[in-house]
């Protein structure tokens, strides 16, 4: 039932534009699940899907595979809700405007960029471990362009 449950999951990503687990839950009790918020929200997780910028400017959940329209949304994401960063030996910081730190840390993660052992997020923060001193400082250097605009 999970397998099924989850494929109906990437089935109803693809072709609406769901923005809460709420819009979710709803739409797969249409199709006859029997499901509940927590299923739901686990189910996220570990389908680690994330939220991305549609093209009117509102959040909305994705897979993890980041298309060249989907890095785009990162980099916009980046640039409009990261608020600082700033790290010391491998710990880095970021901070976020309040609601955000969830869907920039689910940006990050998607990347599975090399040097980053994993990372958490409450409301405004987010905690980012790095493998060595070097690899956060390369990791914060990129992270800034992204959020400045101004990466290649």
């Amino acid at each position: 039932m999970k397998t099924l449950r989850q494929s109906k999951i990437l089935e109803l990503i693809k072709s609406n534009n769901i923005e809460t687990q709420s819009d979710l839950l709803s739409m797969l009790r249409d199709e006859g699940f029997n499901v509940t918020q927590a299923t739901v929200s686990r189910d996220i997780k570990e389908m680690r899907l994330i939220k991305v910028l549609d093209r009117d400017g509102r959040y909305k959940y994705a897979s993890e595979v980041v298309s060249a329209d989907e890095k785009e949304s990162h980099s916009y994401l980046y640039s409009t809700a990261v608020t600082g960063i700033d790290y010391s030996h491998s710990l880095v910081v970021i901070k976020t405007k309040s609601g955000m730190a969830q869907a920039v840390c689910a940006a990050i993660d998607s990347t599975h960029r090399a040097g980053v052992m994993g990372s958490i997020a409450g409301d405004d923060t987010i905690f980012v471990a790095a493998r060595t001193d070097a690899a956060a400082q390369n990791f914060v250097s990129d992270l800034k362009k992204l959020v400045s605009g101004k990466a290649e």
